[in-house]
């Protein structure tokens, strides 16, 4: 069983195409709630370091160049199993692969334009998202401050 934490983006084909709100609907009714959100903009910089990990990837100038094109919406997702359980919400990466009922398979038209990023461990998603926020961001669901522990 994974933690009770994980992040998401949507990305930046979601935004522009309004798909925030819907995605953001798929979410709640799986379950899961919002312990911190915010819409933003990755700099180059931001993107290269957040995306590290696949610097060595043939596809990392392109994942850089699609992450900074637009806005994405970055959020802290709370449930228990969150990793496992947004995973499997989200869905195949090529949508073409992605379980019907799942955001990708409703929303990504891509590999790459795949909607949304969901943390693949524990491990990431706490510095994916001591990445975006800091800890006066982030709230639990009784309205206090500061209160997500590891």
């Amino acid at each position: 069983m994974s933690g009770r934490y994980t992040f998401t983006i949507i990305k930046p084909d979601a935004v522009s195409k309004e798909h925030i709100g819907p995605i953001l609907a798929m979410i709640n009714e799986a379950g899961f709630h919002i312990e911190a959100m915010k819409l933003t903009h990755f700099s180059k910089h931001q993107a290269e370091v957040f995306y590290d990990v696949h610097a060595e990837r043939p596809f990392y100038n392109d994942l850089v160049e699609f992450m900074t094109s637009g806005p994405v919406v970055v959020a802290i997702l709370e449930k228990e199993n969150a990793v496992i359980d947004y995973r499997e919400l989200i869905g195949s990466t090529d949508p073409a692969n992605a379980e019907v009922g799942t955001i990708r398979k409703k929303f990504a038209s891509s590999v790459q334009n795949n909607a949304v990023h969901g943390s693949d461990s524990d491990e990431n998603a706490h510095r994916e998202m001591d990445f975006f926020f800091s800890k006066s961001e982030r709230f639990n669901r009784d309205g206090d401050c500061c209160t997500i522990a590891y």
